[in-house]
């Protein structure tokens, strides 16, 4: 079992970003939080990085389904959304797979709700191709 879903897209960094949260909406996810990793590093650390956005994304049905099978599992819900800058022209879109929440707890209550997040983020990753 992979750790990740991903797609590797030939579009510009700043455009897959903003296409990422189009297509995370287009799922029904809301993006809560937007951290700039690469601006955090250079203030906080004047250490330097490619372009790396990181979108907390939510699907409040799918939280809460998920709480009420496991009310330990917000550190596992798979929110995080990595848009990462490879190369000139290209950019790559990373998800924590869901399926690793079923995983670790070893709560098959949560295997719905792992099926229906991952098919979202799938979709939303597939879209990025086309």
């Amino acid at each position: 079992m992979s750790k990740a879903l991903s797609t590797t897209v030939q579009r510009p960094f700043t455009d897959t970003l903003s296409a990422t949260r189009e297509a995370l909406a287009d799922q029904g996810f809301g993006v809560l939080t937007e951290i700039d990793l690469q601006a955090t590093l250079k203030e906080k650390l004047d250490a330097s990085i490619d372009p790396q956005v990181i979108l907390g994304a939510c699907r409040p049905p799918l939280a809460y389904a998920a709480l009420q099978a496991e009310p330990s599992i917000g550190t596992l819900l798979p929110c995080n959304v990595v848009v990462r800058w490879l190369e000139a022209g290209q950019t790559r879109v990373e998800a924590m797979d869901p399926d690793l929440m079923v995983k670790v707890t070893d709560n098959d209550a949560l295997t719905e709700v792992a099926e229906d997040a991952r098919a979202r983020l799938e979709a939303a990753l597939a879209s990025l191709s086309d």
